[in-house]
């Protein structure tokens, strides 16, 4: 009898309709809502809703509501959240190794970027999967340029700088403690008022964020050396991932995957009008000099990164290989 009993339950569950299996998945960005990109995401998990007959829905919290990134990241371990578009830096702990985009002028262009990611993307998102972390496609934020309340030319001319750092992020600290400058950890919306009080007096940040954010009302000049390069993706725990039939991954991934690429392509796009814009409010655009010093200075960072533990010397190789063998081709 109990035999049959658990037969006849067993048919039941089977016979199911799959909506039954329905999950809302919850993610987070600091991010204000209504921007472009966040136009393109709610259209993209609208159409994975339609497409999987609403078994996988998402619900958006931007503009900070769920704290930066490093709480979306605590409360995801925790199930509040099952997923954030976050910086990529914040992911380290997760897979140190993803950082070796953000290494110091070691990239030249965009070109570069373009030709590294393509041999390196899947390799930071396997790395990424192996610590509990599931990716879709990197999103371009950008080359991060120095904004400034005097010019800076030189890298002696550092050392009168407290510039922001995002909080929490002791290998920003590492990395600009390298430059001889006073790192100033804030959470990004503080950023602002840091600036109009006096607490920072110089920002890295691609050109388009510095507009966005208003932080160009707070600075005086621009050092026309592209720094370093940003990215961020969408990321969700594994745990949540999983939770998803294999058949709606397909679907999800999709989708996703072609929403972070079309962002990041207009991140560019925006990035080189902003670069634009700049000279024409109000901000002087000043030359570096000496590039062969900011290289040096560049290149001993990144060895103290290594030397440090925060990121392997095989990535790192591997990285400068691929660079090394696109220019030799060039």
């Amino acid at each position: 009898m109990f035999h049959r009993l658990t037969t006849l339950l067993l048919g039941v569950l089977l016979v199911l309709p799959l909506s039954s299996q329905a999950a809302t998945y919850k993610i987070a960005t600091i991010s204000p809502d209504g921007l472009s990109w966040m136009q393109k995401l709610r259209a993209g998990v609208k159409q994975i809703a339609i497409a999987t007959d609403d078994r996988v829905k998402f619900k958006i919290y931007p503009g900070g509501v769920q704290g930066d990134d490093e709480t979306v990241l605590r409360k995801m371990r925790i199930g509040q959240l099952h997923g954030g578009a976050v910086a990529a830096g914040s992911l380290t702990r997760f897979y140190p190794d993803l950082q070796i985009y953000n290494l110091p002028l070691q990239f030249r262009d965009y070109d570069e970027v373009d030709h590294i990611r393509m041999e390196m993307d899947a390799i930071i998102a396997d790395g990424l999967r192996d610590g509990g972390i599931e990716t879709f496609a990197f999103t371009e934020t950008g080359f991060a340029y120095m904004f400034t309340q005097e010019p800076v030319t030189s890298v002696a001319d550092l050392g009168e700088l407290k510039a922001w750092i995002p909080d929490n992020d002791p290998i920003a600290a590492e990395l600009i403690k390298s430059f001889n400058v006073s790192p100033i950890p804030l959470n990004i919306t503080d950023v602002l008022a840091g600036l109009q009080t006096g607490l920072i007096n110089a920002v890295v940040a691609p050109p388009s964020v510095a507009l966005a954010l208003q932080w160009h009302n707070h600075v005086k000049y621009m050092t026309d050396l592209p720094l370093l390069y940003i990215y961020s993706t969408l990321a969700m725990s594994d745990k949540a991932y999983k939770r998803i039939s294999d058949e709606d991954k397909v679907i999800v991934k999709g989708v996703m995957d072609r929403v972070f690429t079309e962002v990041g392509q207009e991140a560019r796009a925006d990035n080189a009008k902003a670069l634009e814009a700049i000279s024409t409010i109000g901000i002087d655009i000043v030359q570096p000099t000496n590039l062969e010093e900011w290289q040096t200075v560049a290149d001993r960072s990144v060895e103290r990164l290594i030397g440090s533990g925060e990121i392997t010397p095989e990535a790192v190789q591997l990285y400068l290989d691929n660079l090394e063998q696109y220019r030799a081709g060039q």
